[in-house]
């Protein structure tokens, strides 16, 4: 997969595409990925293998854990398989996923990345004693969710906003509780359907600004240097940064900023990326790429891969 028609994009996902046995396949057959499980539960401070291989939904859906395993699963994929993945494009990740992607393209070492998501993640369950929830909105135009939550946030005096542009059609609200309601009932109302998600908190949103301080002084603290490999497309813009400085801006908004996968995507598209690789379980980004996509005009082809034997679709 070498041709210039097939320059790639790959993509990390983040919480909510965890699965049981995710990453061991590849840890007890790579001693490389292997190693990113033990720096992982080293940074943690928590059993990951055990958890991820042994457990059960409700521990694996504590994102304190979450944070770091997801990371250990999708760099693993990504050593394994870089070496196929040419001629690159750019590096994504969705939320979580930004983390690898920057670990990947050579921006942050790889100890670091699991010490900044380990942090992420005991600071977002922290945020869990607040009144911050999400829902996912799904059949209602742009045009009309944002309606919604201008009328939700008026009539509760409450935060509320557009906190994800995963798709035309899939978007996500995150605030306060009283406002997502709200607005929860004004998208019955308009035919569209809210999906609560299990999360702790608001999420990139103003309500994490005190977490995200936080996580901002140890971003610093690691710092940021230019893509050695290929550049990340950031969530808080959907382009690429190539100034170290800059990104590591970004990467400090991140936890309040919107992710605006709709134009990362769109950016990608535009650099000349027609394959879109996924790193990881379950397949969610691959998903969204025919309805963010469908518009372009050309062939593209999206390859999900959650363990070593779905690789042979690269060859395809």
């Amino acid at each position: 997969m070498s041709a210039t028609e097939n320059r790639l994009a790959v993509l990390f996902p983040g919480q909510g595409s965890q699965e049981k046995g995710m990453g061991r396949e590849l840890a007890e057959a790579s001693a490389e990925a292997a190693q990113l499980w033990l720096m992982a539960e080293k940074a943690s401070g928590l059993p990951l293998r055990e958890i991820y291989w042994e457990g059960d939904e409700a521990a694996m859906a504590d994102t304190r854990s979450l944070q770091p395993a997801m990371t250990a699963v999708t760099l693993g994929l990504w050593f394994h398989l870089k070496s196929k993945l040419t001629p690159l494009v750019g590096f994504v990740g969705h939320s979580l996923g930004e983390y690898a992607a920057l670990a990947a393209s050579g921006m942050v070492e790889i100890p670091a990345v699991f010490e900044l998501t380990s942090l992420r993640g005991r600071l977002m369950a922290e945020a869990a004693g607040g009144d911050g929830r999400m829902a996912a909105v799904l059949k209602l135009s742009l045009d009309d969710i944002e309606d919604v939550v201008r009328q939700a946030g008026e009539s509760t005096g409450k935060i509320l906003l557009v906190a994800n542009y995963n798709s035309p059609g899939q978007y996500v609200i995150s605030g306060e509780a009283a406002a997502v309601e709200a607005a929860a009932a004004l998208v019955k109302d308009k035919k569209g359907r809210a999906v609560p998600l299990a999360v702790s908190g608001a999420f990139h949103s103003p309500l994490m600004a005190e977490p995200a301080a936080e996580l901002e002084k140890a971003l610093r603290r690691a710092g940021l240097r230019a893509p050695s490999v290929a550049p990340v497309f950031h969530n808080v813009t959907g382009r690429p940064e190539p100034d170290a400085a800059k990104a590591l801006d970004l990467m400090c908004r991140q936890m309040t900023s919107q992710v605006r996968w709709i134009d990362t995507l769109a950016a990608l598209w535009q650099a000349g990326a027609r394959t879109f690789v996924e790193l990881g379980p379950k397949g969610v980004l691959t998903k969204l790429l025919s309805a963010n996509l469908k518009e372009c005009g050309e062939p593209y082809t999206g390859v999900s891969v959650a363990k070593p034997a779905d690789a042979a679709a690269l060859e395809a």
